[in-house]
Parts: C-alpha cells; sequence; structure tokens
C-alpha cells in the first residue's frame, strides 16, 4: 500500500493493461464485471462502460471490483454507479472540493466540472451552491486568492508569477478578483502585510 494523500492512498491499484484500456476508451459493457477503473486527478472510479471522456492512462488504476478501489479512498461515479448505489449529493460535492483544492491552478470552469464528474452543469451549479453555500466558480476563486495570499506573504515572487501560479489567466482579473474577496489590491496587500478579515477570502 502507498502513502495516504487527499484521503487516498497513493498509487493504489494497478496500470490498465493494453486488454482494460482499449475497454475503458471503448466504453465497452462486456468488462463491467471484470473491473473497476480509478482515476486519480479526480479521485472517483467508474465501470469501464461509463460514457465519459477517456483519462489519461497514466492517471488511471485499475481494482477488481469496487471494494478495493473504495478502500483506496476513490468515489464511485455518480453516473454509472459502479457500487449500484446513489452517491449522496455532499459526497459528490466533496468529490469536486477535493480536485478544485488540489489542481485550483488549472483552468476549471463549470463545464469542465460537469464532464469531469458527470453532470449537467445547471443541475451541478445548483447542487454544489446548496451543499457547499458558494457556486463552483466562487470556490475556485476563493482557494485561488488563498493560495496567493500564502505565496504574498512568504514569496518574493512577481504579481504576475503569483497569477500564473494560482490559475489566473491574466493581471487584470487577479487584481480585480484578489480586490473583490479581499478589498484591496495584491501589492497593497504585499505593501501593508495585511490580512483579510476573517471570513473575507471564504465568502
Amino acid at each position: 500500500m502507498g502513502v495516504r494523500t487527499n484521503n487516498r492512498t497513493a498509487y493504489a491499484g494497478d496500470a490498465p493493461n493494453e486488454e482494460q484500456w482499449t475497454a475503458i476508451v471503448g466504453n465497452d459493457a462486456a468488462y463491467n464485471d471484470s473491473f473497476r477503473y480509478a482515476v486519480m486527478t479526480t479521485g472517483i472510479f467508474c465501470r469501464p462502460s461509463c460514457k465519459s471522456r477517456a483519462p489519461k492512462r497514466e492517471n488511471v488504476r485499475i481494482f477488481a471490483d469496487s471494494e478495493p478501489a473504495l478502500e483506496a479512498g476513490y468515489r464511485p461515479c455518480k453516473r454509472c454507479r459502479p457500487t449500484d448505489r446513489k452517491l449522496p449529493d455532499a459526497e459528490w460535492v466533496g468529490q469536486m472540493t477535493d480536485f478544485i483544492d488540489r489542481c485550483y491552478y488549472e483552468p476549471i470552469t463549470l463545464d469542465r466540472l460537469a464532464e469531469l464528474y458527470r453532470g449537467s452543469p445547471y443541475h451541478l451549479h445548483r447542487i454544489f451552491k446548496r451543499i457547499a453555500g458558494v457556486t463552483p466558480v466562487e470556490y475556485v476563486q476563493r482557494t485561488r486568492i488563498a493560495r496567493a495570499i500564502e505565496l504574498l506573504e512568504t514569496t518574493g515572487m512577481p504579481m504576475a508569477e503569483i497569477a500564473d501560479a494560482v490559475g489566473f489567466g491574466s493581471m487584470p482579473y487577479f487584481i480585480t478578483v484578489f480586490k473583490q474577496r479581499t478589498g484591496t489590491t495584491p501589492s497593497e496587500f504585499r505593501r501593508l502585510g495585511r490580512r483579510p478579515a476573517y471570513g473575507e477570502v471564504s465568502e
């Protein structure tokens, strides 16, 4: 067993062989009783027949069935239901917040979350806000700003590098969102050494 990472056992399971990989990319239902596949980047596991875009092969791990995937910390896909039970909304949203917390620097849109977590954008947006108290976009922004604050306080990185490192596509957008969330610009924050009041970044 590997070390635990974000509630999952890193590297648990096996890399797919050619037959398994072909079944995954072909959504082959004939293999549904043969194995389950998990995706390390999203933290979910699926049936081979799951109708979703194939993940990168290097991110896939194979399990004999649902139980070892669950024991390794992976969660069942909401669409294909590999455990034959409905995934509670709170667990579904938990999958997404875990992903955002780990991959906040990547391009993350509502459409991408809907594709990764097998739901319509409208339904995902509504359930996410009900469970998390904020929209998916707001959660992404909050996470990025929290990381930006950490970099401003602990490094001498230029502002443009910080904006890029936390996932903002441009300096103007970074400055706008930072000021909306904290009440000050990144430059002012660094100059004054000001920490936002409790709740400013998270609301």
